[in-house]
């Protein structure tokens, strides 16, 4: 039996199944990722490192350029979503699946059709008015220059989590709480190095499998019941039954 239909028939056995997923998920819907050897982070524009303009402390003092940043390299408003999400969005509506939990903040879980979705770093399509809290779309950023501005003068900044910030500590609690109740944990797509998503893994149960589907080694390899090198958007399509027999 090949690790994919061991995985395929891991998710058709178990009852509480978590998705865990991270940039790899959404590369292949064109969108880079952050920590390989060629991801984002490895960049670096004006002498920075991406990592660094993606600082609470960078949107604070250096706002027309972090805005700048936003659009020419973080936004993706034309991203659709690849075979990985419309699997797991098949999954979750077979009852395979209980939640994703993903890092991702592109929307493109909702977007293939995902119900239950935990995004710990945010959405990008969100933004909100720090003055007064209107809400708005990403279109208040992609459709002017300069920093965006709410109609009552406030300045307008996305709902993500920027480095320097805490996560949402409800969506967090909700997350640690799938993790501590599966019998199976798919970890897609990250390298689970960035805590404390990768800590996630720590809250399995005993008993309760893991599989961890990525490219390069990650810390919980050797704690892993299924380490899979393959395309993870093949083997969760294949998983999924959306490839021909």
């Amino acid at each position: 039996m090949t690790d994919q239909e061991t995985l395929r028939q891991w998710l058709g056995q178990a009852k509480r199944t978590v998705f865990l997923g991270g940039a790899g998920v959404s590369t292949a819907s064109g969108i880079p990722d952050f920590r390989s050897a060629h991801g984002l982070y490895q960049q670096k524009k004006a002498g920075l490192s991406y990592e660094e303009m993606l600082s609470h402390g960078y949107f604070v003092r250096h706002m027309p350029e972090f805005y700048d940043f936003m659009r020419n390299v973080m936004l993706y408003p034309n991203a659709k979503p690849n075979r990985a999400h419309y699997a797991l969005a098949k999954l979750e509506r077979e009852g395979k699946l209980r939640a994703v939990i993903t890092q991702n903040i592109d929307g493109l879980h909702q977007m293939a059709g995902s119900r239950n979705v935990i995004e710990l770093h945010g959405n990008e399509n969100r933004y909100y008015c720090l003055s007064c809290g209107k809400q708005y779309d990403m279109t208040c950023v992609t459709g002017i220059s300069g920093v965006p501005r709410c109609e009552c003068g406030g300045t307008i900044r996305p709902d993500v989590v920027l480095y320097g910030e805490s996560l949402n500590e409800q969506d967090l609690r909700k997350a640690i709480q799938y993790a501590r109740e599966a019998d199976l944990m798919v970890v897609a797509g990250t390298s689970l190095v960035v805590y404390p998503v990768a800590g996630l893994v720590e809250y399995l149960p005993s008993g309760a499998r893991l599989a961890i589907l990525n490219r390069d080694p990650t810390p919980y390899d050797s704690q892993a019941d299924l380490v899979i090198r393959e395309d993870l958007v093949e083997t969760l399509a294949y998983c999924a039954g959306l490839l021909a027999e």
